[in-house]
């Protein structure tokens, strides 16, 4: 099949890989996004598989807890440009998104927008946001948003990175929240979620790790080895050792905490246990980056000042 240069440049933006290599890829897999990807990685020609994409709208990510600690949200909203992103009309108007979500819980953001406003029972969602989007002057989306909600004892906790660009919502199991223990889980649940705005793990353990996203790595790891000259036997022990490596990359328990690199997550966690009076475990992490996914516009300067002036 005929290769774009629009495939061989989302490769290229994708992986870091040079354009050549890229094109090679895409014609030994027939254009396949993903399996060119795992081709490229196996040749060691990937900087990195950066799946998700660069970073394309503007807005701001943001995160709701409430007073009790046992409901969070963290909610993405999209904006045109990051002027308003930092006007005060569009952060109140996502603070007013964020603490309706708070109080009713709906299903998916298609949902939401059906639903009466909580601040203004005479209108719904969607028309909230098209009045916001009438005021503010730019074109406004409710992209996404993840609910935590405790029940029994446990707490949920957010971090904020550089005033909206990365959100972290993070639940716990731990014991009942007291005077005593209250300013100690609050402090440790904010550390997770700081930690994992650096450090992106993908799961909170690896139970979580899907049986298909290990054994795509365990093929990537074993073509390698093969390649390489190495014996059958020899191949399955360096596997082991990858695959461990692999889980401490993406596993949040498995990690080295970024506030003090002697330690795992893991050890952290027993640490706090046994300061806050009994067992904490990390049950939930939601991870948000502004624009992830999305493709943004590129604007050519040059052609929008010809058009203003008529040319």
């Amino acid at each position: 099949m005929a290769i774009t240069a629009t495939q061989i440049n989302e490769l290229r933006k994708a992986t870091g890989a040079g354009m050549l290599d890229c094109k090679k890829a895409l014609e030994q897999n027939e254009g396949d996004f993903e399996k060119s990807i795992d081709f490229l990685r196996t040749k060691g020609l990937a900087a990195a598989a950066k799946k998700a994409g660069r970073a394309a709208t503007e807005g701001m990510v943001a995160a709701f807890v409430s007073d009790n600690l046992k409901n969070g949200v963290l909610l993405e909203v999209n904006s045109e440009t990051d002027f308003v992103a930092k006007n005060e009309k569009f952060q109140s108007f996502v603070a007013d998104i964020g603490r309706h979500i708070l109080a009713t819980s709906p299903a998916d953001c298609a949902t939401m927008l059906e639903q009466p406003y909580s601040g203004d029972q005479g209108k719904n969602v969607q028309t909230y946001l098209s009045e916001s989007i009438s005021i503010i002057g730019e074109n406004l989306q409710i992209r996404r948003f993840a609910k935590f909600d405790v029940e029994g004892d446990g707490i949920v906790g957010s971090y904020i990175h550089a005033g909206g660009k990365i959100g972290v919502l993070v639940q716990i199991a731990s014991p009942a929240v007291t005077d005593a223990n209250r300013e100690v889980l609050q402090s440790f649940v904010r550390d997770i979620a700081m930690h994992s705005a650096a450090a992106a793990p993908r799961y909170v353990s690896r139970d979580e790790v899907p049986a298909d996203v290990l054994e795509r790595e365990r093929e990537i790891y074993r073509v390698k080895a093969k390649e390489s000259g190495k014996p059958d036997a020899i191949i399955e022990k360096i596997l082991d050792g990858q695959v461990n490596k692999f889980y401490a990359e993406i596993c949040l328990n498995e990690q080295v905490f970024v506030k003090d690199t002697d330690k795992t997550i893991q050890q952290v966690v027993k640490e706090i246990g046994a300061t806050a009076g009994g067992p904490v475990t990390i049950t939930r992490l939601e991870r948000f980056v502004l624009g992830e996914g999305l493709e943004k516009k590129e604007s050519d300067f040059a052609a929008e000042v010809a058009a203003a002036a008529g040319l």
